[in-house]
């Protein structure tokens, strides 16, 4: 796939408000993503670990999210998927298939209190277009359709309620919904099957625009750039409405997708980071392969608790936080596989969160496979300095840090993947 992650824009005309990254992000650490849409009703991609082509791999894309693309692609395995279970019925109809459970949305916030998350981003409208909160700019909704529920007006509700911050995830520049382009088969068409037009710039400003003022986000989530359209200083453009957008949530947050030289956290998706970043980073994927549920993925292809616990540690350490991704189930049920890894990593973070929350890293990060973090207050100097190692690896402590004193964390019989040493002078 295109690497989207650092594609900028070249607006350098425009005067973008400063989109600093805010104190509670910095020290939250762990997020929870959530796909659900449409998609959920199929639930199916592609899990094979064939290496396709450039001609082949949006014909057999691993994202179940992705459905409402792949199935438009004729040969497709998801269009022959799609025919035999069916019919004529076309994606957006399968809509009318949706049924959620009552406590759905609030069972999910509950999961994420219990992972060790500080924040949720659940998708307000994914490419196909489909909003799931009430909005006046279409009939295309979770509100007007399906379950006839305003899925973000719970989320918000329940995400407040639980003490946590939130986020929204918005699909800015690929409205499959309000386009007449065809499937998206290569990486040169991800950019260019978009509308661009002012016309498209304004409905998509005034969407985002009610999620603002309806949920005064803390976070914006943009995915895949925005409409070239909005993107000047005209009313409708993003730098009135980032403007706009901080004066409402002065602690708000945005990321770096939007497609201009106006950044907040960067993303890196699927990706691995290699060494400590400057700029606060933002680690985000599935548990599995997809974001979107896919009810073909087995245990062999998702996280485990253990190596989830491990993630989160590279990431916090190289200065990022983890954005880690659930996909329900149409019904709102989380997946067994996906709920117990969750589980684990709240359990760790129970004993172990003191080296993770509100911590910046130390030195290099990472020093021969061992991971160094230490409290924002004690940031730049060797006072309090915490190691994560894996467990049975001995202690070897670099030369700054070889007189401290050595204070294990947790119960020293749990069989955790990574320990943890509290080192102080």
């Amino acid at each position: 796939m295109l690497n989207f992650d650092e594609r900028v824009g070249n607006r350098t005309d425009i005067t973008y408000p400063p989109t600093p990254v805010p104190h509670w992000y910095r020290d939250a650490k762990v997020g929870i993503m959530i796909h659900w849409g449409i998609y959920s009703i199929p639930a199916w991609a592609v899990t094979s670990d064939e290496r396709f082509n450039a001609d082949e791999e949006y014909a057999f894309h691993r994202y179940a999210e992705w459905y409402g693309n792949t199935v438009r692609i004729p040969g497709s395995p998801t269009a022959l998927l799609h025919r035999a279970r069916y019919g004529q019925r076309n994606y957006e109809d399968l809509l009318d298939l949706w049924t959620i459970n009552d406590n759905a949305v609030s069972d999910m916030v509950d999961l994420a209190v219990a992972a060790g998350a500080h924040y949720v981003v659940p998708t307000t409208k994914h490419h196909d277009g489909l909003c799931l909160w009430d909005t006046q700019t279409t009939q295309f909704s979770t509100v007007r359709r399906g379950p006839y529920r305003d899925l973000i007006a719970e989320f918000a509700h329940a995400t407040r309620r639980a003490g946590l911050r939130l986020g929204l995830y918005f699909s800015g520049a690929l409205d499959w919904h309000v386009s007449d382009f065809g499937p998206i088969t290569s990486d040169e068409e991800l950019f260019r099957f978009r509308r661009n037009d002012a016309e498209f710039a304004q409905y998509a400003t005034a969407q985002i625009r009610e999620l603002i003022d309806q949920y005064s986000p803390d976070y914006l989530w943009n995915d895949i750039d925005w409409p070239d359209g909005g993107k000047g200083e005209e009313p409708y453009g993003l730098a009135q409405l980032f403007t706009d957008y901080l004066a409402h949530v002065p602690h708000g947050l945005i990321n770096d997708r939007w497609g201009v030289p106006a950044q907040g956290v960067l993303t890196r998706e699927y990706r691995d980071v290699n060494d400590m970043m400057e700029r606060p980073w933002e680690a985000v994927r599935g548990l599995g392969r997809s974001f979107g549920y896919n009810a073909d993925e087995d245990v062999s292809l998702s996280l485990s608790g253990p190596d989830l616990v491990r993630y989160l540690v590279d990431v916090v350490a190289k200065n990022g936080n983890l954005l880690i991704n659930i996909g329900p189930q149409a019904d709102g049920t989380i997946p067994e596989i996906q709920r117990q890894s969750l589980l684990y990593m709240g359990r760790w973070l129970t004993q172990h969160g003191q080296a993770i929350y509100g911590t910046r890293p130390w030195g290099p990060g990472v020093i021969d496979g061992r991971y160094y973090t230490q409290p924002a207050s004690a940031h730049g100097s060797n006072d309090v300095v915490y190691l994560l190692q894996e467990a049975e690896r001995e202690i070897v402590l670099p030369e700054p840090l070889r007189n401290h004193n050595v204070t294990w964390l947790g119960d020293s019989t749990d069989e955790w993947p990574m320990r943890v040493a509290k080192l102080e002078k």
